[in-house]
């Protein structure tokens, strides 16, 4: 288990540029089996997950060459079975996004329940209702689910239970397959949604109302080759305007896609937090004046998370590490996954003064003063809102299991050097 030792309060500094959105590469990887021909995808990050579903891929059959630096050539002429192994499926929840195109294309699919972050019941329901309105038999058993559609999916008009990104997702890629057409309420409009989208238009599919909750595809016959670019990963752009803000530097994201952050400019407004759009790019200004704006009447700042375009959940995470070092008081209000918040012990521990008030609901009062801490990173966003204190906190800190910030963060070490930060990885058994 490898950690990060970090010596924290050093200044920080520079340009950083973004990855490609993990959460975009996952279901754009999956896209590529709905299709005998080859796709080319850019901008792909090079992290643990994505390593993860190309194996899922390869054992499935497809062939999968690297052709430089983040850009991947994959071709799955023939599935060489329609179930990937279960042991590789258990390493991420994103493994499930694998049934839509195996269904569409084989009519059937086997698929271990998934593993991924432990924060909070996720459950598949609204999948398997998508699945069996477009025509699908589906077994839910207590380790796996058996879907088939031997006469393939029929088009239909559903709305979705709950506006889930990854059923989405799958929903959208089995439509594209389906005879007829398939109205998709309810669904999630996320970047990487609309990022599978245009990649399954590059490939032939004919979708209507991206960026939308309403999606609207017409079923064709087969789909293409093509090549995708990956998008930015806005979660990446979100953690590093914290960043800047916490370290007091000056720090230029290159690659930001700025107009997707302008939920996350009105939730960091609260604390003080704000930054230049310069073209393509993000300049956080140095020394920023970190202060929790108390709404009317005196309220205290609440920061919520929302489906896009509301406040992403997985920066609430970010936002509470911001909050820490703010002057006054913020309610963290995180509503969609009851143990999201069970890391802020780790956070309690190095000096944050934060109320717990419920499994949703933390009170934090700062400026805080931070101390170096040994914790444990317990999925992606909490490790990377404990990294970002650390590089605040006075002293040095260890962040343990720092394989699970490698699954969304790519090479982060390496970048965060860059721009100053004095963190070194060290090699566990």
């Amino acid at each position: 288990m490898d950690s990060f030792v970090i010596e924290g309060q050093r200044p920080l500094a520079g340009e950083i540029t973004v990855a490609g959105n993990k959460n975009a590469a996952l279901p754009m990887l999956a896209a590529t089996l709905l299709s005998a021909e080859p796709v080319v995808l850019e901008h792909v990050p090079e992290i643990r997950d994505v390593l993860t579903m190309q194996r899922a891929l390869a054992d499935l059959g497809a062939h999968i060459t690297q052709q430089g630096p983040g850009t991947l050539r994959l071709h799955t002429p023939d599935l060489k079975k329609t179930s990937p192994a279960f042991n590789i499926c258990r390493e991420m929840r994103a493994s499930f996004v694998l049934a839509g195109p195996l269904l569409a294309r084989a009519g059937q699919a086997e698929l271990a329940v998934p593993g991924g972050d432990k924060i909070g019941r996720r459950p598949l329901d609204t999948h398997i209702e998508a699945f069996r309105a477009l025509g699908a038999e589906v077994e839910v058993k207590p380790d796996r689910y058996s879907l088939r559609a031997p006469q393939g999916l029929t088009g239909c008009d559903m709305f979705l239970s709950e506006m889930s990104v990854m059923a989405t997702e799958n929903a959208l890629m089995a439509a594209t397959l389906a005879r007829g057409t398939t109205v998709l309420r309810n669904a999630a409009s996320e970047p990487h949604v609309q990022d599978l989208c245009r990649l399954l238009c590059a490939m032939g599919a004919r979708i209507d109302g991206i960026g939308t909750h309403t999606l609207t595809i017409e079923g064709v016959d087969e789909l293409h080759g093509a090549t995708g670019r990956v998008g930015p990963d806005y979660l990446e752009v979100g953690s590093f305007i914290a960043l800047a803000a916490l370290s007091g530097g000056e720090v230029l994201i290159r690659g930001a896609r700025p107009e997707e952050h302008r939920i996350t400019a009105v939730a960091y407004d609260k604390l003080g937090v704000h930054w230049e759009v310069r073209g393509d790019d993000i300049f956080v200004p140095g020394h920023q004046n970190l202060v929790a704006r108390e709404g009317l009447h005196g309220a205290v700042a609440r920061i919520h998370d929302a489906p896009w375009p509301g406040f992403p959940a997985d920066l609430t995470s970010i936002a509470l590490v911001l909050a820490t070092q703010a002057h006054g008081s913020c309610l963290i209000h995180e509503w969609m996954y009851e143990s999201r918040l069970y890391w802020v012990d780790r956070l309690i521990s190095m000096g944050a003064r934060v109320i717990v008030c419920d499994p949703h609901r933390a009170l934090v009062t700062g400026p805080a003063k931070l101390y170096g801490q040994t914790v444990s990173s317990p999925d992606i966003r909490a490790g990377m809102a404990l990294l970002l204190a650390a590089l605040v906190a006075e002293g040095r800190s260890v962040i343990q299991n720092a394989q699970q910030i490698d699954r969304g963060y790519e090479r982060i070490d390496e970048r965060l050097r860059k721009l100053g930060a004095q963190i070194e990885r060290v090699k566990g058994g």
